[in-house]
């Protein structure tokens, strides 16, 4: 285990997210850049979520909404909503402009909003592909049952299911509910870099360092498993994937290789190259 630590309060908007990642010395742990977790009460008739027009170039920025209802667009015309269970898994590529918003009928009647946002890097190789979006709906997401453990495969495969995501590069996404009293281990490629985010509960690692909600454990290709015991009934998401062992260089939305890159991102954007949206 490299770190583990509680997540950063940081500013989102008018809101403030818990920030795993980058955390303490950490900037990211290939290929995983950035882990926001959203986690509030909204009133009937809000203010909800709403994340204003901006743009995103060279990784994939993937939505998990765990409670809610999400409504979204992009410069490409596109518009999708999202429910309680549904993943986004968004390839930006070469640059897209989007918004994410509670969907009004929802926020009419007001309830949980709990989500997380991940940034996964993109290779050199598929920075300027174009951008792709793959909508996962809660029904299209298999799951795994194993002692006190029920755990939804959304990417990769993980106790030999496989989940619908499709990856540029190897990478495992299973969100897991662990009832209090169990202990398990949970496998991990020796290849993979891995990242566990506790959104609730209080779990046990290795039999000795110990989290609560808000926590995250980060471990550099550190063997073949995790183990975990559930002090409480748990919550969380796993992450683990095969670094890309790449220079980064990034700049708010846009993570390249270089500054140069950086710069030309920046230039085609205010140039109207990844498109326009309005608010």
């Amino acid at each position: 285990m490299q770190l583990i630590a509680r997540a950063d309060e940081v500013a989102l908007g008018h809101d403030t997210v818990k920030q795993a990642l980058p955390i303490r010395n950490i900037d990211q742990m290939d290929p995983f850049l950035l882990l926001h977790h959203f986690n509030k009460d909204i009133e009937p008739g809000g203010p909800g979520l709403d994340v204003a027009p901006h743009p995103h170039r060279g990784f994939e920025p993937i939505t998990f909404l765990f409670d809610g209802a999400i409504h979204h667009r992009d410069s490409r015309g596109n518009e999708g909503f999202l429910n309680g269970g549904d993943v986004q898994w968004m390839t930006a590529g070469m640059g897209i402009v989007h918004s994410e918003a509670a969907q009004k009928p929802w926020l009419e009647n007001g309830g949980k909003m709990n989500l997380i946002q991940l940034w996964v890097n993109l290779p050199k190789k598929d920075k300027m592909i174009q951008p792709r979006y793959q909508d996962i709906k809660a029904d299209s997401i298999p799951v795994v049952e194993k002692e006190g453990l029920t755990a939804r495969v959304v990417a990769g495969t993980w106790e030999g299911v496989t989940g619908p995501a499709e990856t540029r590069t190897p990478v495992v996404a299973v969100e897991g509910r662990m009832q209090k009293g169990h202990k398990l281990e949970l496998p991990v490629d020796t290849t993979h870099n891995a990242v566990l985010y506790l959104m609730d509960g209080f779990l046990q690692f290795n039999d000795k360092h110990q989290a609560g909600g808000g926590f995250v454990a980060i471990f550099r290709q550190d063997g073949n498993s995790i183990q975990i015991e559930a002090l409480q009934d748990s919550h969380f998401l796993l992450l683990t994937g095969e670094p890309l062992n790449e220079p980064v260089s990034s700049y708010g939305p846009f993570v390249m290789n270089t500054q140069t890159e950086i710069m030309e991102a920046i230039r085609d954007y205010q140039m109207g190259k990844m498109g326009m949206l309005t608010y």
